[in-house]
């Protein structure tokens, strides 16, 4: 695919942004995605179709974040009223496997004539995310990563091959999982290091860094590989919890540490040589 068939991942330089306009690139039944894709979709069915835009706000699921639900409409992006019943309903969001960069926004259409509102290339639709649930989903991102930077500050020094890995910030499934055997008696410090940075209120900010500014900082083990470039940048997006930690990472999060509320520590399980400390927060 071209670099103008890519979609311009709006949330990534403004995760405040709840509302959106933009053109439409296409639309299609789900039957119509390649296998690759629909197999993305576990959900998916032929009652679905797949809108891609030139623009989008909604996140999608990846890097341990579930993807943004909301709407779509062609009607409050001409008359402006929001209020209007929308036109398409986002269930599901995925990066496209098949073209590169793309965005996937599966879900259904209110009727037959809001779909037939879509078919046009080029039509200007607004976008509308559901507010809550993005908050929620950012308050356990950002909570996953004050719990790491909590784990590396205490363990990083005392458990042999200690290495942050992935994390799941699911609401049902939120923790972190870490290199190396870390017992079960860290639990209380742990607890105690979260609640401490979470009541320091530190600022979460987002920037964009090339492998140099990487180096620069002595993060040179963070450094990602070009595939984690979103579409368009040519240089990777970082999360700074200041006075912490950096992460390479591509998901919404709030502004300051307290906001991620109340975030218990809830067990250390150990399987193989890898340690997952779960997580949650309180809704």
């Amino acid at each position: 695919m071209t670099a103008a068939a890519r979609t311009y991942l709006a949330f990534h330089h403004n995760a405040k942004l709840f509302r959106l306009k933009t053109p439409i690139v296409s639309t299609r039944p789900f039957s119509a995605l390649e296998e690759a894709n629909r197999l993305l979709f576990k959900d998916g069915s032929d009652e679905d179709h797949v809108v891609v835009t030139a623009e989008t706000i909604f996140h999608p699921q990846g890097g341990g974040q579930p993807s943004d639900q909301g709407t779509m409409s062609v009607a409050a992006a001409t008359n402006g009223n929001a209020t209007s019943t929308p036109d398409f309903e986002v269930r599901a969001v995925r990066m496209d496997v098949v073209n590169d960069g793309q965005v996937l926004h599966v879900g259904r259409f209110a009727s037959a004539a809001a779909a037939a509102g879509f078919e046009k290339t080029g039509t200007e639709i607004e976008q509308a995310i559901d507010v809550e649930k993005r908050l929620f989903y950012s308050r356990l991102h950002t909570a996953g990563h004050v719990l790491g930077a909590a784990v590396r500050h205490l363990v990083m020094d005392k458990v042999e091959g200690f290495d942050e890995l992935k994390a799941s910030h699911f609401p049902d499934s939120a923790g972190c999982e870490f290199r190396g055997n870390i017992e079960g008696t860290w639990k209380p410090e742990i607890q105690k290091k979260v609640d401490e940075y979470i009541k320091q209120a530190m600022p979460v900010e987002i920037d964009f860094w090339d492998a140099e500014e990487f180096r620069r900082e002595g993060l040179e083990r963070l450094i990602p590989d070009s595939s984690f470039l979103a579409p368009g940048e040519t240089k990777f997006r970082v999360v700074k919890i200041v006075g912490a930690e950096v992460y390479p990472c591509g998901g919404t999060h709030v502004d300051t540490t307290d906001l991620c509320g109340e975030t218990t520590v809830r067990k250390i399980s150990r399987a193989k040589g890898i340690s997952r400390v779960s997580y949650a927060v309180k809704p």
